[in-house]
């Protein structure tokens, strides 16, 4: 990833799980990613997720269980 330059349009699940595990400096795994991602059918058609649809839906999940 170092030299990879990113497409914030189109992260695939491994490039966001490392990406928020470095921001968060917690553990975010591939299959976590894939799992919101597939929820929020966040998922293009080449795997890849769109950084912006996939905070968007992470706010929104939890905006609905704040209100609960």
């Amino acid at each position: 990833m170092p030299n990879e330059k990113l497409n914030p349009n189109a992260l695939t699940p491994k490039t966001l799980a490392l990406l928020l595990t470095n921001a968060g400096q917690r553990l975010i795994t591939e299959e976590q990613v894939r799992n919101i991602a597939e929820l929020g059918n966040l998922l293009s058609a080449n795997g890849t997720i769109n950084l912006i649809q996939y905070t968007a839906f992470l706010a929104q999940a939890e905006g609905k269980a704040n209100d609960e």
